[in-house]
């Protein structure tokens, strides 16, 4: 944006200075992406319906006259054809009038599929068929360091390695299907 030689220099400086804070912050693309947008906040209960207009791997914006303030812990289920993503998520834009910008804060593995397969038809990106998961054995518990985030990271990869076509689609469907079992 180019500035006006007739402005007075203090408002060139505050206006400089604000710039850095309007680049994009995203980590992930955003799509155009309608869907029925439930919103709820975690601590006192409130409930907000609405519609989002953008979705990404890291969050959406929903279109809302009311959002919540920065820093909202919310739980977000976006709705459209009959399929719904849910997901814990953190308000980090709101604008009264406008919306607010939500950050996912973490995805179940079952709500992964359902967030990669609209991700994949607005980019264009075919993902691969949603593979059952297998219940581990009674008998054996889980390892002590297991950390149920590793499961999601690693599924997160694959998908990624897809994308970026350095694995095949059977290579990605065959380690996934590992990664289930």
């Amino acid at each position: 944006m180019k500035i006006q030689p007739s402005m007075p220099q203090e408002f060139k400086k505050s206006r400089n200075a604000v710039e850095p804070a309007e680049q994009e912050r995203r980590s992930s693309v955003r799509y155009p992406f309608t869907a029925t947008a439930y919103v709820t906040d975690m601590e006192s209960g409130a409930q907000t319906t609405s519609r989002s207009t953008d979705l990404g791997r890291g969050g959406c914006f929903v279109d809302t006259i009311s959002p919540f303030p920065v820093g909202t812990s919310v739980t977000l289920r976006l709705t459209v054809e009959q399929k719904s993503f849910e997901a814990p998520a953190k308000v980090v834009y709101s604008m009264v009038g406008m919306g607010m910008g939500l950050a996912f804060t973490s995805i179940e593995p079952e709500q992964l599929w359902v967030l990669e397969s609209w991700l994949g038809k607005l980019s264009g990106v075919a993902v691969p068929e949603r593979q059952p998961v297998a219940a581990p054995p009674e008998e054996s518990p889980p390892p002590q360091n297991a950390n149920p985030e590793h499961g999601y990271v690693l599924n997160e990869l694959i998908i990624t390695l897809m994308r970026k076509r350095v694995l095949t689609e059977e290579e990605g469907k065959a380690l996934l299907k590992k990664l289930m079992n």
